[in-house]
């Protein structure tokens, strides 16, 4: 039996055992179970649903930008342009805090940027890779740390990049594709948040600007004008052909959807005509087209709403202005307009918050001119993030995290070891959804064996990871789950 046949066994023997006991249920399960529906009842006195309405404005027009969901429910909003592009680039960001519906400043990028990445890395901090800086295209990259609010320069890239793709990976890298300049000769790279640097990661077949992590750890990158996609495999550092898109260049979304397949939609260079979509199936390697969507979306955004639906908005209509429609698709293949934002974008970001409501910033109403208003849109079914259950039953504290197979706690007092199999209990997981979470113990990301219902729990989820080595160890190591973009409060374990 090889390795991985026996972690699928365990896996197996894990869900069928009903391990939780009845002294465990009642000290976390139900205390924490009635906090959760609780807060969904204030969400539900708040926003009419399928509604967008205005929330604090940006303290600077911008567009271009990045957006960041951080792991306290923060948006990290950074760079951009306030005017043209390359014309007048940004260095400043910002922080958008959903419970009050504002935005503050934040520390400074070192260098001004725009179409640039963002990513959010396992221990919390963001890395900002890339992008342009007036005539000049950045091999540059940062870090910005939450705890500080300051940005720290990182490890230079290999190449040069904008308007590129960082994926991080299930194993805690960040693969960055495409865009190199020039574009047909874009070797990849991997960047390593432990060392704080960058490696070669061998040349795709083809390039392209997008790149879509698929729930078996794998990478899609598309984009490219022939059409043709490859996929990267973490676990074999390869690339590999698969299919050829049936749009080329006319795709500026990608979406990865709760069953597993991805969704295109957005013109690259047909503004002001309904955009094109199609959908990648990973079992087949195959693009199959949908026709088009409602309104044209070039430089949209599309953001997958935990129900399984996608909302997408904005886009350029000729002349440069925003467009203000926006619509959602639905499975197994519909688009249905939903109500128009309250200004045109396009060039904007939309980031899923932590309630389940989605955080429409910025963009381009009227080109050159850049936008710092923001809006908020709440969807049909509001499903809040994720919670990790923990013994006290206020989601703080020692985890509801147990050794797994055993009823024993991975407390202070019997600490998990490195390698070892452990079982978290959470809730908030959506049935059907193929898309495994992220988990991170001691800012070092898990690897998932399992993750579905709670045997004989049916209103509690379990997720079964091996705990990650080079953890510091200590009574009180933090545990983090991450889902659909999404972060859950955070509980603790013991790591020896």
């Amino acid at each position: 039996m090889t390795t991985s046949q026996s972690g699928r066994s365990l896996c197996i023997s894990f869900r069928v055992a009903d391990r939780i006991t009845a002294s465990l249920r009642c000290r976390f399960v139900f205390p924490f179970l009635l906090l959760a529906v609780t807060g969904h009842a204030l969400l539900a006195r708040a926003q009419p649903a399928g509604t967008f309405i205005a929330t604090g404005s940006m303290s600077t027009p911008r567009a271009g930008h990045t957006a960041t969901l951080l792991h306290d429910g923060k948006v990290l909003v950074a760079g951009g342009w306030s005017y043209g592009f390359p014309t007048q680039l940004i260095a400043s960001a910002e922080l958008y805090d959903p419970g009050t519906g504002t935005f503050t400043t934040t520390g400074s990028m070192t260098t001004p940027r725009a179409g640039h990445t963002a990513t959010l890395l396992p221990d919390g901090r963001v890395l900002i890779a890339g992008g342009r800086y007036g005539a000049e295209v950045l091999a540059t990259a940062e870090l910005y740390d939450p705890s500080t609010g300051a940005f720290a320069p990182t490890g230079t890239m290999n190449a040069v990049r904008g308007l590129h793709a960082a994926t991080l990976l299930s194993d805690g890298r960040v693969l960055v594709t495409a865009c190199a300049v020039p574009c047909t000769a874009a070797a990849a790279e991997l960047y390593d948040p432990i060392a704080g640097s960058f490696t070669a990661a061998g040349t795709p077949g083809t390039g392209g600007g997008a790149a879509t992590l698929l729930a078996d750890g794998r990478v899609l990158i598309t984009g490219a004008c022939d059409g043709r996609a490859q996929l990267f495999d973490p676990a074999t550092g390869m690339f590999s052909a698969t299919g050829v898109m049936t749009s080329h260049c006319n795709i500026n979304t990608a979406t990865l959807l709760t069953n597993g397949k991805v969704l295109f939609a957005g013109n690259a260079e047909n503004d002001g005509f309904p955009a094109d979509a199609e959908l990648y199936d990973p079992t087949t390697g195959t693009f199959a087209r949908l026709g088009h969507t409602i309104w044209p979306h070039e430089f949209s955004a599309a953001t997958l709403i935990p129900d399984g639906t996608v909302l997408i908005t904005g886009g350029q209509l000729p002349g440069g202005s925003g467009n203000s429609g926006a619509e959602l698709y639905s499975l197994p293949g519909t688009f249905a307009p939903t109500v128009s934002m309250s200004a045109g974008r396009h060039s904007h970001t939309a980031t899923l918050l932590s309630d389940g409501t989605v955080l429409v910033a910025g963009g381009n109403i009227s080109w050159p001119g850049a936008t710092a208003s923001a809006e908020i849109y709440r969807p049909g079914v509001v499903i809040p993030a994720p919670a990790l259950l923990s013994v006290a039953g206020d989601g703080r504290g020692q985890g509801a995290i147990l050794h797994a197979g055993t009823p024993r706690l991975a407390s202070a007092t019997d600490p998990a070891v490195a390698g070892e199999y452990l079982e978290i209990y959470l809730t908030g997981l959506v049935e059907g959804n193929v898309i495994p979470p992220q988990v991170t113990i001691g800012g070092r990301m898990a690897e998932i064996l399992f993750f579905g219902k709670a045997p004989g729990f049916p209103d509690v989820n379990q997720v079964n990871v091996r705990v990650p080595g080079g953890i510091a160890g200590g009574g009180a190591v933090p545990v983090r789950l991450s889902y659909l973009g999404r972060h859950s409060n955070e509980v603790t374990i013991g790591v020896q």
